[in-house]
């Protein structure tokens, strides 16, 4: 059981919380209690608990799926699945297999949502968003999905190892991930869960600052032209995604478009150039009010040594009517670049003299 703690006004919290609701900092690890017997005993009961009824999910390092590949090793696990590191037999390719968990590989809603994330995934080949590569069934039944694997660090590792972020490193990364999301929406496609947990940053020495970002997860993605039992099944969508950066339409419940995305990556920019999250409120219902309302923390108000014009391009994208917001993620981007001015090493980067 891990223990949270939040630097700014050190209030202590249970995981899985990941923000203090009283300002929006992001929570760090702290240590656990002493030990005194009794908690050993606790946290052992807990993770037996846990532990899925059938050792094959949690334990599938030297073994192979679908005779195409083989299992190294476990990168992590989650609430919905276990990922591991893998290898195509035929190819020698590594792969990252993402492994449904007992319980949900037994409920159908739950299969037909990963069958649902594949159909969608495979569609999408850019350099910034990660594809599916396979989707695949043993008879146990265990469900799995193959990806590329991609070596490197989530933002949100990156952001808890190195803090708040200069303008130098996080530009390039923001117009990486509206290029790789401009992509997902020129197929219909709205990702509804950007968070720094689904950016992976990946080391290319091609890349603006030797990091490339990769948007991940395209898990609750949803088609803007849904079949009618695609739409069913994604009925509950109010109650999924990150509450932290849900657009206030998602919110409600109400139809979403690419401009969702956009309001999730501003959330996402204020938090990688603070470390906090841009709606304060003394608990998550007066956060989420706050986003409802519109009143957005001024990115400058607690960084003062951004430009102005780059808190401008926030605003706008956390407008709380998505016509106020940039209209898509192509000049969501081109607002980010131009943000900083025509010269210097952004105008080599982006192509301005």
């Amino acid at each position: 059981m891990s223990n949270r703690r939040c630097p700014r006004c050190h209030t202590n919290y249970a995981a899985p919380a990941r923000f203090c609701p009283r300002d929006g900092t992001p929570l760090v690890e702290v240590a656990p209690p002493p030990d005194d017997g009794a908690n050993t005993a606790k946290v052992r009961a807990v993770e037996k608990a846990a532990e899925p009824a059938d050792p094959l999910y949690s334990s599938l390092t030297g073994q192979t799926l679908g005779e195409n590949y083989l299992v190294d090793r476990r990168l992590g696990e989650g609430g919905m699945s276990y990922v591991y590191l893998g290898q195509e037999i035929a190819s020698g390719q590594k792969v990252a297999l993402k492994v449904l968990s007992p319980k949900l590989s037994r409920d159908p809603a739950s299969v037909e949502r990963l069958r649902r994330e594949a159909a969608i995934a495979m569609r999408l080949s850019h350099p910034n968003v990660c594809p599916i590569l396979g989707f695949g069934e043993t008879p146990h039944p265990l469900i799995y999905l193959v990806m590329p694997y991609l070596p490197g660090e989530p933002l949100s590792d990156h952001e808890i190892r190195r803090g708040a972020m200069d303008i130098d490193d996080a530009i390039p990364l923001l117009v990486q991930m509206c290029r790789g999301l401009e992509h997902a929406h020129g197929l219909s496609i709205v990702h509804r869960d950007l968070k720094p947990e689904n950016v992976m940053l990946v080391p290319d020495r091609a890349a603006p600052g030797g990091l490339r970002a990769v948007v991940m997860d395209f898990g609750l993605a949803k088609e803007r032209r849904a079949e009618p039992e695609v739409v069913k099944l994604t009925q509950t969508g109010i109650v999924l995604g990150t509450p932290e950066f849900m657009s206030p339409e998602q919110i409600r419940g109400k139809p979403l478009d690419g401009r969702s995305d956009v309001y999730a990556l501003g959330v996402l920019a204020f938090e990688m150039f603070t470390g906090r999250l841009p709606f304060a409120g003394k608990t998550p219902q007066e956060m989420m009010l706050a986003r409802l309302k519109g009143e957005p923390t001024r990115l400058r108000a607690v960084r003062p040594d951004l430009p102005a014009k780059l808190e401008d391009v926030i605003v706008r994208a956390l407008a709380v009517e998505p016509a106020q917001r940039q209209k898509s993620m192509n000049e969501l981007g081109a607002a980010f670049a131009s943000a900083v001015g025509p010269t210097g090493v952004f105008g080599r980067l982006f192509g301005r003299k």
